[in-house]
């Protein structure tokens, strides 16, 4: 692996995508540059399981009861994050991102061979909300009840995820 230009970015609920109030998303550039068909077996290694590759919906969507852990193996795109007044990233082969539960994601354009592995610590279940009304409150009180990951993706036990999700106070 690679040395990865790792950044948080936190996403307030915007009455649609709650976001998560706690937990940021972490983005790791570049970290799987010269390993991106590795990238799923790297997630397994490090307990994130129930493991996919595919790639995004072009529709903004969320989990509300599980984390899930996205790298890109091949091609780029860019993703939003945070629902409609989110951020707009650029990612390729060799990024990765942690979405903590609640976080919207949503592709606005890629390249033809754009494809992720997506993973879930513990190989937990996850689901598919899109923000309608009816979903809150209750994805609200399971984003809350998500337990935190005992790995980082990619570093495992002692990774910068463990460091970014600690147990903490509503920000």
């Amino acid at each position: 692996m690679n040395g990865a230009d790792i950044n948080t970015y936190y996403f307030k609920d915007d009455g649609k995508i709650p976001g998560n109030p706690r937990l940021p998303v972490m983005v790791y550039k570049g970290v799987l540059r010269d390993e991106p068909m590795e990238t799923e077996s790297i997630f397994n290694q490090n307990g994130w399981l129930n493991s996919w590759k595919n790639g995004v919906f072009s529709y903004h969507h969320y989990h509300s009861i599980a984390h899930e852990v996205l790298g890109v193996v091949s091609g780029s795109a860019v993703l939003q994050l945070g629902g409609e007044r989110g951020q707009k990233f650029e990612l390729a082969a060799g990024d990765v991102v942690v979405l903590p539960a609640g976080t919207g994601h949503k592709k606005i354009s890629a390249t033809s061979d754009f494809s992720v592995v997506g993973a879930y610590p513990g190989g937990m279940d996850y689901n598919l909300c899109t923000g309608e009304p009816d979903e809150r409150p209750r994805v609200l009180e399971d984003i809350r009840n998500v337990p935190l990951p005992g790995t980082d993706p990619l570093y495992g036990a002692r990774g910068p995820l463990m460091d970014a999700w600690t147990p903490s106070k509503d920000r």
